[in-house]
């Protein structure tokens, strides 16, 4: 019973916004994995030792940034600074 509410909401809302019954399909699995694409592709200002290592660097102390912190070094963050 909840599934068939559900997917009326979903019929409704897409209804209203314009799309058919493929659309509504459409638009449902496409925000399911856009959402799911794109959550690590942001790369942040400055990082942790953690995240360095994780994309496969290691935190170099001794090659410091304009800014006098630690750089990464290797991986996937090669080069950013590390706080």
């Amino acid at each position: 019973m909840r599934i068939r509410r559900s997917l009326a909401a979903v019929i409704a809302t897409a209804a209203l916004a314009g799309l058919g019954l493929t659309g509504a399909a459409t638009a449902t699995a496409t925000t399911a994995t856009a959402t799911t694409a794109t959550a690590t592709t942001a790369t942040p200002a400055s990082l942790t030792p953690g995240e360095c290592e994780q994309g496969g660097g290691t935190v170099d102390r001794s090659n410091t940034s304009a800014a006098g912190l630690p750089t990464c070094k290797g991986g996937k963050f090669n080069g950013q600074d590390v706080d």
